[in-house]
Formats: structure tokens, sequence, C-alpha cells
């Protein structure tokens, strides 16, 4: 094995482990939590998510009734889906199946 490569590994084995460890260190020791990291944690994944939806659908061609709306269709089964049961991974997952579904028609 070449030295680059271990180089790489030993260096993103650090980040990693620097990031995983960084919060433990600063709010650790009983610390209270600062108001703007409490208020990005429950304001930024809802964000992230409707950018990953946008990004998705961006794209969708609205030409054919077949391929833009296997994906539309796809989409709003995870929204309700989520809504209803509030289960990421269920909803994932059915979504995806239904998609691979889809496609195979």
């Amino acid at each position: 094995m070449n030295t680059h490569a271990l180089a790489v590994m030993g260096i993103c084995a650090a980040v990693t482990l620097a990031t995983r460890a960084l919060p433990f260190i600063c709010f650790g020791q009983k610390r209270a939590v600062p108001r703007l990291v409490t208020s990005l944690g429950h304001s930024l994944p809802p964000a992230i998510m409707a950018a990953l939806v946008v990004y998705c659908l961006k794209s969708v061609p609205f030409g054919t009734l077949s391929s833009g709306a296997i994906q539309l269709i796809c989409a709003a089964t995870v929204a309700a889906l989520h809504i209803w049961r509030r289960n990421t991974l269920l909803s994932i997952g059915v979504g995806t199946a239904l998609y691979m579904a889809l496609i195979r028609l």
C-alpha cells in the first residue's frame, strides 16, 4: 500500500474523530448549549430537506406524463407517508421501493 493512501486515510480518520468529539469537548461538563445552537438544531433539518426536495425536483420533465409523473407521485407519497407516520426510514424506504417499481413498468 502506498504512503499517500495511508496519509489520506489517516487525515480522514483524524478529521472524523475531531468532528465527532468537538461537541462533547465544547458542551461537555454540563455547560448549557447556546440558544443559537439549539435554534439551528431545530431549524436546519427541515431547511436541508426542503433544499434537497427542490434540488431533486428541479429537473422533472413535465413534457411527458410518464417520466415526470413518476417522480412527483413518489415525492408526494414520501411526503404523505412522513406526515402520517413521522418515520423517516419508512417514508424514504417506501418512496424508493415505489419509484423502483414504477420505473420498471
